[in-house]
């Protein structure tokens, strides 16, 4: 008797240890699991950090300055190759925008394999805003001129070098269509010729679209004239924002003087006559105290009016030239601001149908 009890308790004591086993390797597994689960997540994310710092970052079209070229809800890939990716500028949280404010590490740009050329569609934080250069807006524009370039705008026709700038066939702009007596123009039939009826003060129909629209409109029999809409020099339209710098040119984002694009290493004369176009560059983009009064000013304690530019700049413009607020209204982007090149649209929604864009995933970006 005494010997069976023994007996069920040397089996009781076997079974108990070898649930403990069992529990024991079981929880080594779990954590085991767990570990390659945290393992693999800390990978992709850190391989997800440098692939966006220093290669490739998504980047979605929010509004139509740049159609029909870029289409809102088109999600793009941004090359940061191209003209090199900028190292760090600020210490913060990963992908969430939260930064030390005031706190900005030394950077450097590392060596791409070309640099902005005319014509480039470039993604760049918005000079306008404060803060650090890296956590300020992105935005997307064309670069029709580049550092070195002198450029002119003449009743709306952008001159290169003295040259009329070479249009893409996806630019659009506004045009004034005027119908014949007694005749009217269908919106619809505007839509399905892929342009879009704007209001207007006169008897006159406003349209934005592409040259091509407005070259097939021309043959419509409703249609008497197609031309587009130039402002007056005078212009001034106090609904949109304030035409600061090409108001200095007295002018308007129609009309502007001949000015030279800023470079690295331009020596320019300033005065009370040229500062709207160097204030920013002098003073925003590359950090120096500035007093004047008229003609004379005080830089960084010196008394002078020579200043020698620290780096390049480009003139950037929307491809929807009458939507899109760009350098005509607050000046020049400097190469410090430059992201990425735009690449590849990866995916297209269409917010209006609710439907994707198929034709137009996977499209390389002109």
């Amino acid at each position: 008797m005494a010997e069976k009890k023994e007996d069920n308790r040397k089996r009781r004591q076997e079974r108990r240890k070898a649930l403990e086993d069992r529990t024991r390797q079981e929880t080594t597994r779990a954590k085991s699991w767990a570990r390659e689960w945290l393992d693999a997540l800390v990978f992709a994310a850190v391989a997800a950090l440098i692939i966006r710092a220093l290669f490739l970052e998504a980047f979605r079209i929010p509004t139509p300055s740049m159609e029909s070229t870029l289409l809102t809800g088109d999600f793009l890939l941004v090359s940061k190759v191209h003209y090199g990716a900028r190292t760090p500028m600020t210490v913060g949280i990963p992908f969430t925008g939260v930064y030390i404010r005031g706190f900005d590490m030394p950077w450097t740009r590392l060596p791409g394999f070309m640099d902005v050329r005319r014509g480039d569609i470039l993604v760049f934080n918005y000079p306008v805003d404060d803060g650090a250069v890296s956590q300020k807006t992105n935005y997307i524009k064309r670069a029709v001129a580049v550092a070195g370039d002198t450029l002119a705008i003449r009743d709306k026709v952008i001159y290169i070098n003295g040259q009329p700038e070479e249009m893409e066939e996806t630019f659009e702009q506004h045009y004034e269509v005027t119908v014949r007596e007694r005749l009217r123009l269908s919106p619809s039939k505007v839509r399905a010729a892929g342009g879009q009826v704007l209001p207007s003060p006169g008897g006159s129909y406003r349209i934005n679209m592409k040259a091509s629209v407005a070259e097939e409109m021309t043959r419509w029999p409703e249609i008497d004239r197609v031309e587009p809409l130039v402002h007056p020099i005078s212009f001034n339209d106090n609904a949109r924002q304030p035409f600061t710098f090409a108001q200095g040119f007295r002018g308007n984002y129609h009309h502007m003087q001949p000015i030279i694009i800023p470079y690295e290493g331009q020596t320019v004369t300033l005065s009370e006559r040229n500062w709207h176009i160097y204030s920013d560059i002098v003073t925003r983009f590359e950090g120096n105290e500035v007093t004047r009064d008229g003609n004379r000013f005080v830089i960084n304690g010196e008394t002078t009016n020579q200043y020698t530019i620290q780096q390049d700049y480009y003139f950037m413009i929307g491809d929807s030239r009458d939507n899109s607020e760009d350098s005509r209204f607050w000046g020049f982007v400097p190469d410090d601001h430059v992201v990425g090149r735009a690449w590849i649209i990866y995916f297209s929604w269409d917010g209006e149908r609710m439907l994707p864009r198929v034709r137009r995933f996977l499209n390389r970006i002109n």
